[in-house]
């Protein structure tokens, strides 16, 4: 048996091998430490090798999927090993091969998949620049719990963009790329020759069953096809089975999506809060779907808005139209629907248990109460969408009659395919269900003939059938009876009539058993034909609930329809930002305009005064806008955008060995690079990382730039005062401020936007707000005032190079250098804070200055 668990292992040398043997998985070795360690088991140790114990754990077979869910969460993949021989008729070892790989992004089974996720498996092969072409990164990605095959080709510089996108949970990388570069997720190295172009190009064509790729728009790509030969051969493998759901493939262009980059995916907090929590964030304020496919759709949404105004202009008339109708009663047929999209996906690889097609039966037989509650009106989007809805009666037929009301959950427990379906089957069940009334009258027979009262028989698991007698009527036992077992108070017997029927009886259990199973098999072979049918019907119900969900988030919430238009421009009336205002009490809306004569808005106002909730609200409507959904507004006209950038916050990335600053100036640069004028950029407080004059100098240049090369929208919030005076020298720059109002000591927000600058920053009431001691807040007015009195930070006061003396340290002798240096005693004052001391410290402190004006 280790002989071939050795040989087993040695195919799968990086994986843990789950070896089955009877009701558990076992591991051996290396791979039994490893997994008693991440899985919390019990290592024990069986048999020797070379003298040594073998290390040993396992889990019950009936728990496998947790193990492995746990396995799977910490980025580690798992070789299933099956017994697959008749352990009646085997001579040695059972016969036991790798049915499946698990991995973390090749999931398909219920139990391992996030429901309101999509788990996205990736390879990525990058090709360098020869004469006449530029280096290129391919990528190919599968959700093979859909089926769904996407490709693109992006240039090195944008793969981290991309990958932000797609999050897949595992990378394919050809072995040469081990040490090259940081990645995301779980990585997985397979030899060079896997992403071989020309074997891709064929293994593609191969998988869609045509001659030429042309009509999938694979034309020009190159290492996006070495990455999609090696993707779906390694899907292939770790499934045991051929891919038979993926039946086509879409190519992605960047001109496709609005870009958006890592920041501000984080920034705008639309599936992630800054925090890392699920919410609040745009995708949990606006799923109200009814199914899973549903939600793992409208996040893809959320994720890759169109640049192309023709597709959310449908999906917003669509949404109207069913604002216009009972869209709740499509929701209600929507709760009862299974997810269709996963189940066919398990179809497609042979792996569905008998509750997933219950399921699905169950599913299809509500297609015509959807396809009755969905009137298309003037959408033709809802009208495609109700038209793909119908199943196959024979699809459908086949599900009804095959499959249980209840089925079991798995084949091996039996009760899962319905009477009538066959009739060897039925047989069998029959004699196998008769046994009841046969030991009853049995047992009243044998009452009879031997005078027991008490005389039982039954039937359990372990022993079989069997009559049993107390040890106090042992003496009228017939001499016919055989001892089977003997108990503390009772003895157990079988007689010939009952062995004979326990043969029978149980045979015909243990056929019923096989012949279901070979049923079962044979019908989600038959249920294969269907499976292009099943991913339409999936498609257009996830689509419908997305759409039924906006309807039902528009109306709740009070959005209304934006308008795409072909004008440059942005134009939202009384803007509010969606997640924030379920938030708070009372949100206050506002206005913003932005055009080809107003380009930068330059925001002034105090802290807490609502400067980055109305720069994100205004990229989050622009956002809905070209997802296709209502907006938080009272009207909203909005032109082309290609791209969103957003500069907010201040975070640092230690393990890249990035200051704070670093961070804010990288994310700067390529804005600056890659803004058009048609992108939307958000900039909060640029230039605050450093000090006051490279900041402030930096802020101005970076707007100036932004207005005279970029020419973007751009939302542009800082506290340098010095930049309102920009729209004097650039009149496509408006000044804009957050009102506040002061009382007292104290501030009372107002959250309006307003046209001018603000008259201040407010930052010492604010610091007041946030619980900073009083004696700080009273010495940093006492140093406002001395830093107002003299005019500190005025054009007056040079910033002074660090690296270089001033002329006039260079031209004067040391000792005149040195009789300007500061004299202690200053330090030693302005450190004291008179209304802090009591009035022994103040005189203590009072000597202290005295004896360092006589030591100088």
């Amino acid at each position: 048996m280790m002989q071939q668990y050795l040989r087993i292992k040695a195919e799968h040398p990086d994986t843990l091998l789950l070896y089955r043997m009877g009701d558990f998985y076992e591991v051996f070795f290396d791979d039994a430490e490893k997994a008693a360690r991440l899985l919390d088991i019990t290592l024990t140790k069986r048999g020797a090798s070379n003298g040594v114990p073998i290390p040993m754990a396992g889990v019950p077979f009936h728990s496998l999927e947790q193990y492995l869910a746990k396995l799977v969460k910490l980025g580690e993949s798992a070789a299933i090993c099956e017994q697959i021989g008749d352990p009646a008729t085997s001579k040695g070892p059972v016969e036991r091969k790798v049915v499946r790989i698990v991995t973390p992004g090749t999931l398909t089974d219920s139990a391992l998949l996030p429901d309101k996720i999509d788990t996205l498996l990736l390879a990525l092969h990058r090709t360098a620049a020869r004469r006449g072409t530029a280096a290129a990164c391919g990528l190919a990605w599968l959700n093979l719990a859909s089926g769904e095959l996407r490709m693109m080709e992006c240039p090195p510089a944008q793969l981290a963009r991309e990958l932000e996108r797609i999050r897949p949970a595992e990378i394919l990388l050809a072995d040469s790329e081990r040490q090259q570069m940081t990645l995301p997720a779980t990585a997985t190295h397979l030899p060079d020759w896997h992403f071989d172009i020309e074997a891709g190009d064929k293994r593609l064509r191969d998988q869609m069953q045509v001659a030429s790729l042309a009509a999938f728009g694979c034309d020009g790509l190159g290492a996006a096809l070495g990455a999609a030969g090696a993707l779906l051969n390694y899907a292939a493998n770790t499934q045991g089975q051929t891919l038979r759901h993926v039946q086509s493939v879409t190519v992605e262009r960047e001109s496709e999506f609005i870009g958006l980059d890592t920041a501000t995916r984080r920034n705008l907090e639309l599936t992630e809060t800054l925090r890392g929590t699920e919410s609040p964030t745009l995708f949990s304020l606006l799923d109200t779907c009814a199914t899973s496919m549903g939600s793992r759709l409208l996040r893809h949404w959320l994720h890759h808005p169109l640049r192309d105004r023709g597709t959310p202009q449908m999906r917003q008339h669509a949404i109207a139209t069913l604002l216009t109708q009972d869209w709740q009663s499509i929701q209600a047929v929507l709760r009862q629907t299974a997810d269709i999209e996963r189940i066919t996906a398990r179809l497609a690889l042979l792996s569905a248990r008998p509750r997933d097609l219950s399921s699905l039966r169950d599913s299809l037989k509500r297609m015509p109460l959807l396809q009755q509650a969905v009137a298309p009106g003037e959408s033709s989007l809802l009208a495609v969408l109700r038209d793909a809805l119908p199943c196959p009666p024979a699809c459908l037929g086949l599900l009804e009659q095959a499959i249980a009301e209840e089925p079991a959950a798995m084949v091996r427990d039996g009760g899962v395919i319905a009477t009538g379906y066959d009739a060897e089957l039925d047989e069998l069940r029959q004699l196998s269900q008769n046994a009841g009334q046969f030991l009853i009258d049995l047992e009243t027979r044998e009452r009879a003939r031997t005078g027991i009262a008490n005389l039982r028989v039954e039937y359990n698991r372990v022993h079989g059938f069997y009559i049993e007698v107390t040890n106090g009527q042992a003496d009228k036992v017939p001499d016919d009876y055989r001892r089977r077992q003997t108990l503390k108070n009772a003895e157990r017997y079988i007689t010939p009539e009952l062995k004979a029927f326990e043969d029978k009886a149980l045979s015909a259990q243990d056929r019923a058993l096989a012949r279901e199973k070979l049923l079962f098999d044979e019908l989600l072979q038959k249920l294969l034909a269907y499976i292009a049918d099943l991913k339409r019907i999936a498609a257009a119900v996830a689509q419908l609930d997305v759409l039924a969900a906006l309807a039902e988030r528009a109306q709740t919430l009070g959005w209304n329809q934006p308008n795409l238009v072909e004008t440059s421009t942005v134009d939202i009336v009384q803007g509010r930002h969606p997640v924030v205002e379920n938030q708070v009490e009372k949100f206050i809306a506002n206005d913003c305009q932005l055009s080809d004569v107003r380009k930068l808005l330059l925001i002034t106002g105090p802290n807490m005064g609502g400067k980055s909730t109305f720069m994100r609200q205004t990229a989050l409507i622009v956002l809905l806008a070209y997802v296709g959904a209502f907006v938080p507004a009272a009207h909203a006209t909005i032109g082309p955008i290609d791209r969103i950038f957003t500069r907010i916050g201040a975070a640092d990335d230690l393990a890249g060995g990035r200051s704070t600053f670093m961070v804010e100036m990288t994310e700067a640069a390529s804005i600056l690079h890659n803004a058009t004028p048609n992108s939307l950029v958000l900039m909060d407080e640029i230039g605050r990382g450093t000090s006051t004059f490279d900041g402030l100098a930096l802020a101005w240049a970076i707007a100036r730039h932004l207005l005279g090369h970029n020419r973007s929208h751009c939302l542009f919030a800082t506290h340098y005062f010095e930049l309102t005076q920009l729209p004097q020298s650039f009149p496509q720059a408006v000044n804009v401020h957050l009102s506040a109002i002061e009382h007292g000591e104290g501030i009372v927000f107002l959250h309006a936007v307003q046209e001018g600058p603000a008259s201040q920053s407010y930052g010492l009431q604010v610091a007041q707000l946030a619980g900073v001691p009083q004696p700080v807040i009273r010495a940093a007015r006492k140093h406002l005032a001395w830093l107002e009195q003299h005019a500190i930070g005025s054009e007056t006061t040079p910033q002074m190079d660090l690296f270089a003396l001033s002329p006039a340290e260079d031209e004067a002798p040391a000792s005149d250098v040195e009789s300007t240096a500061r004299h202690p005693a200053l330090d030693a004052l302005a450190a004291l804070d008179p209304d802090a001391m009591p009035p022994r410290e103040a005189l203590d402190a009072l000597y202290r200055l005295k004896g360092l004006l006589e030591a100088h």
